[in-house]
């Protein structure tokens, strides 16, 4: 009863603290935003933001863009979710992409972006991205802003410790949030406790990025929340909160908060390594999907994997290691120098901040204090390095400015606090509107942050935007950092739930970023280069159309000998090869979705026409002057009619 007291309390505070708007009760310098700070995010018509800031849209499935300081959504990236807007997941070559071994999966709860690395330092190759539901890792070509591969986590359940990298993106990791049956196998819920486990799986990542199952740790049945790996002299670790150390199964808002620690699982990963490269772990099934596309066919191929390699951390000695920290910890942050690892307990009003080498020091002292299932847990005392007091209620995640200083947000007060690494003083605080969630620093979980901005992003929006019904878009806050001070710029909207954020120098993609798709690189099955390479293909009730679309018109534009019960395949090849000129195809009574088709890109649509008659089709996106007149027409006969296929271009058969 205690216990729900607290959380009932906390509660009713946080209500409180909330309902503290822009009516002054916090300083004016927190109210209407000056004239000043306008200018400060304003971007010119032409200029170019100084920031790329990637966003996840949780339940959307989707990855957003932003550029910072405007605040402008530059582009949504479709990930683990259909997306009618390009036909990702709707599309032929694209498909494949959601499929897992549940079957197609057209949806997805992304959350946490991480950036790739070298030597400790955003190198904007590619961004990784989780999905929590069903669990998956996907990676995105910061060339193409398109996801190019997806692998599916067998064995997993909640897949939220991730996606986060090893500082030379040696590995991606995935943990689970859900402590699960391992393998699964039916099992009384209420059999949990010493015989479910929390699966951490290391994904390694070749010099292509292509992503690959190295191995799976086997460990007690913990919920695993967020991860960050070491760096420096950490590197070749990886830390994890855990909560939820009691195993209880039912009203865990009260029973997974009864011990008053919970723990930090530090990884040695380069041990497990080499262990695995030594011949060592035993492979088990597993049956997962790996999706990869291909740039070169334009399209998605699934591979079905049936095998994984699982290891047990008490047979490597030293792999895995427990520090407690307060209870539900939530956030497990590194600082740029790899030596504190701070763990926020959500149910702590103090932010704890363990010593990379007091770790090591109680390792060598085995400075023990006893066990869980038979891996070490370290003295609290002795992993210690201090203790920020009194920060806030609440409090999650936290970001560092690369001068010396870090940034945590508290939800339930409603705040972001600035704090000093090393004496633990608090130095600012700023409200947040309202419940604020994740932060972040570009860079700012790296060797090397760019500590100029700070962008919050808040759970409830309330009074921030016009209304839009019961429901608003999330609230992110964009603050500046480079002085003593923090200071509120800027409120913009995001879409879906954000729940973390990457962000990187725009210098580091824009001179990269790909305009065009070139027409002699383009392998795809049924691409037509050219109007002369055009045609229709009968197979059965299959058929296949070899469309071209350039400014502005169809090859061909009119279609005959179609009939009712075909199933007819539009390969559409864009052969504009000017940057920026995408074209559209949409077809009545699709029961896919439209296409969106870039310069030098084959896409595929089905249609399957059910009623006899005359059927346009059109160009969706609007290219040119003569847009309107980008049309064309299919005629379709009985299922039994014996009309020849037929197509035409200004009334010339191309055939």
């Amino acid at each position: 009863m205690k216990n729900i007291f607290k959380i009932a309390v906390l509660g009713v505070l946080g209500l409180f603290i909330q309902s503290c708007g822009n009516d002054g009760s916090s300083g004016e310098k927190s109210g209407a935003i000056t004239s000043n700070a306008a200018e400060r995010v304003y971007v010119a018509p032409g200029e170019h933001d100084e920031y790329y800031a990637f966003l996840s849209g949780g339940y959307s499935g989707n990855l957003t863009v932003y550029g910072l300081p405007s605040g402008r959504m530059l582009k949504e990236i479709p990930v683990f979710s259909q997306f009618p807007t390009n036909g990702y997941g709707y599309s032929e070559e694209t498909a494949p992409m959601l499929n897992t071994s549940f079957g197609f999966v057209p949806w997805g709860d992304s959350h946490h972006p991480d950036i790739s690395q070298t030597d400790g330092e955003l190198d904007g190759r590619w961004i990784f991205i989780n999905e929590n539901n069903t669990p998956r890792i996907a990676r995105i070509s910061l060339e193409t802003f398109e996801t190019e591969e997806i692998i599916e986590i067998p064995h997993s359940a909640g897949n939220h410790s991730s996606s986060f990298i090893t500082e030379n993106t040696e590995y991606v990791v995935a943990g689970t949030r859900f402590s699960v049956p391992y393998p699964q196998e039916d099992m009384a819920i209420d059999q949990m406790k010493g015989n479910f486990k929390g699966p951490l799986t290391f994904i390694a990542i070749g010099e292509d990025g292509r992503m690959n199952i190295d191995f799976q740790l086997k460990m007690p049945g913990f919920n695993y929340d967020i991860s960050h790996p070491g760096r420096g002299d950490s590197h070749g670790w990886f830390f994890f909160t855990t909560y939820n150390t009691e195993e209880a199964h039912t009203m865990q808002e009260v029973n997974a908060s009864q011990n008053d620690k919970d723990f930090i699982a530090a990884v040695n990963w380069k041990k497990i390594q080499e262990y695995v490269k030594n011949g060592g772990g035993e492979e088990i099934v597993a049956e997962y999907a790996h999706n990869v596309f291909d740039h070169s066919t334009q399209a998605a191929t699934t591979t079905m994997k049936n095998k994984v390699l699982t290891v047990d951390p008490r047979e490597v000695e030293g792999a895995v290691y427990f520090m407690p920290t307060p209870k539900s910890p939530h956030g497990c942050d590194v600082d740029p120098s790899g030596e504190y690892i701070v763990g926020n307990g959500k149910l702590s009003t103090d932010l704890t901040v363990h010593s990379f080498s007091k770790m090591l020091k109680a390792i060598e002292n085995k400075d023990f204090d006893g066990d869980a299932y038979g891996i070490p847990i370290l003295n609290f005392d002795s992993t210690l390095a201090g203790t920020v007091k009194e920060g806030g209620l609440g409090p999650l995640h936290t970001e560092f400015d690369g001068k010396g200083n870090a940034y945590t947000t508290f939800f339930i007060s409603s705040e972001v606090v600035k704090w000093k690494l090393g004496t633990w003083e608090v130095l600012d605080r700023q409200p947040s509107y309202y419940s604020v969630g994740h932060l972040m620093i570009p860079g700012g979980n790296s060797r090397e942050p760019y500590g100029k901005y700070m962008i919050s992003m808040n759970k409830i929006t309330k009074d921030r935007y016009l209304p839009t019904g019961p429901e608003l878009e999330h609230s992110a806050q964009l603050y500046d950092i480079s002085g003593e001070k923090m200071e509120l710029l800027l409120d913009f909207p995001t879409h879906g739930e954000p729940h973390y954020a990457a962000g990187i120098p725009a210098e580091k993609i824009k001179s990269k970023s790909q305009k065009i798709y070139r027409l002699d690189e383009n392998e795809h099955e049924y691409a037509a280069t050219s109007e002369s390479e055009t045609k229709m293909e009968r197979d059965g009730n299959e058929v296949h159309v070899y469309m071209t679309t350039v400014r502005s018109h169809f090859s061909p534009d009119n279609l005959e000998g179609i009939k009712v019960g075909d199933k007819v395949f539009f390969h559409v090849t864009n052969l504009e090869q000017d940057f920026d000129v995408p074209h559209g195809f949409a077809m009545i009574g699709a029961n896919t979705s439209e296409l969106l088709i870039m310069p030098g890109q084959t896409k595929t649509i089905t249609w399957e026409p059910k009623k006899e008659g005359v059927w346009p089709f059109y160009c969706t996106d609007f290219c040119s002057a003569l847009h309107q007149e980008m049309q064309g027409y299919v005629r379709v006969s009985g299922q039994n009619s014996n009309v020849p296929l037929k197509w035409t271009l200004d009334d010339e058969e191309i055939n």
